[in-house]
């Protein structure tokens, strides 16, 4: 038997189609080929990160039985020092907030 070896409109659509990976790829390759790029141009794309954050477990606090509502104060609790800790504040300086 003979394969039919020519392709239906839908097929060759799809393989004329580029993902994304592809075209974060093809960006990449073109950044990295491109040799005409200035010192200015690197420090405008500087990128500035945020300090690590710093993680304390929750479950020593709640160690125990507590109550619904204890528990609940307790976690509104944390949640505020991880979001005081988040605008980097230190340890000290959450407890003179607090």
């Amino acid at each position: 038997s003979r394969v039919n070896s020519s392709l239906s409109s839908d097929e060759l659509l799809l393989e004329d189609l580029e993902t994304e990976g592809e075209r974060q790829l093809k960006s990449l390759l073109h950044q990295q080929l491109d040799t005409s790029v200035s010192i200015e141009q690197c420090k405008s794309k500087r990128r500035c990160f945020a300090p690590a954050a710093f993680y304390k477990p929750f479950g020593e606090e709640a160690a125990g039985a507590l109550t619904l509502s204890q528990f609940q104060a307790l976690q509104e609790s944390n949640k505020e020092t991880s979001s005081l800790r988040e605008l980097g504040l230190s340890d000290s300086e959450i407890l003179l907030w607090k």
